[in-house]
């Protein structure tokens, strides 16, 4: 786990993300978190809410997501594709979250990803400038100012950075020698040399336009596309990410956290 200083402390009610970074400038941005499906690995806590509203420790994952957009951004406004329970999103945030515009871009049967972004920037009016995506259920600290940056100075002027982190086995792994005896168990390890869609993005929205599908999946439809155009470059990170699936996945999250909250309260 990686350490973090006392300057790291965020001013969520769990003080963790925040961070010194600075950059020069603000970044006045909009921002569509994906929302839509129905958290079926998480049932029975999604029974009667998306899966956005399932807390995280006493705090539901999405404001969790929008705290930390607005600590990396001059964050102007959210809004959530969604669809199932979407209400209970309404009911929570309302039209406003800390000074941030909320609003709800309701799919009324499942769009896929893809689907999902297009109405999304439609409903934004097709803004001429950047927008970061992000899937619904991943917690993380990643600098995503950083990542704008790089998006915005590429040479190749990319339709789509992609967040990259290290592949970490849901397994454990066993170790044999040419023999086949069994030498090592190793618990879950990360890979650091293979690297899996961390599910955050920038988009040029001018330029995924023509690629996003009606109906269908964005890592179906569109990326595939733009990968024999090289148009994706990726911003690897190693630190703090997760991916809330299931009840197991809430439940290490929830203590991951706790230990980073033990560790920056010693240090402050």
């Amino acid at each position: 786990m990686r350490t973090k200083s006392g300057n790291d402390v965020l001013e969520f009610s769990l003080e963790f993300f925040h961070t010194s970074r600075s950059h020069g400038r603000n970044l006045l941005m909009k921002a569509l978190i994906l929302a839509g499906g129905k958290g079926l690995r998480l049932r029975p806590l999604t029974d009667d809410r998306p899966k956005p509203l399932v807390n995280l420790n006493e705090r539901p994952i999405a404001e969790w997501q929008i705290d930390w957009l607005r600590k990396e951004t001059s964050l102007e406004k959210v809004v959530f594709l969604c669809g199932y329970k979407w209400e209970r999103l309404r009911e929570h945030f309302g039209s406003s979250y800390k000074g941030v515009a909320v609003d709800y871009c309701v799919e009324e049967t499942p769009l896929g990803t893809g689907g999902a972004i297009k109405a999304g920037l439609a409903y934004l009016g097709n803004p001429n400038e950047n927008v970061i995506v992000t899937n619904g259920d991943v917690v993380t600290d990643m600098p995503l100012k950083s990542m704008i940056a790089s998006h915005e100075s590429a040479a190749t002027q990319p339709t789509v950075t992609m967040l990259l982190v290290p592949y970490k086995s849901r397994f454990g792994i066993v170790h044999i020698d040419k023999l086949k005896v069994v030498r090592k168990f190793e618990e879950k390890p990360e890979f650091p040399d293979v690297w899996i869609n961390g599910g955050v993005y920038v988009i040029n929205t001018q330029k995924i336009l023509k690629h996003l599908p009606e109906k269908g999946d964005i890592e179906r439809e569109t990326f595939p596309k733009l990968v024999q155009y090289a148009e994706i470059v990726s911003y690897p990170y190693y630190g703090f990410w997760n991916l809330i699936d299931s009840i197991k996945d809430l439940k290490e999250v929830e203590q991951e956290l706790k230990e980073m909250q033990a560790e920056a309260s010693e240090q402050v």
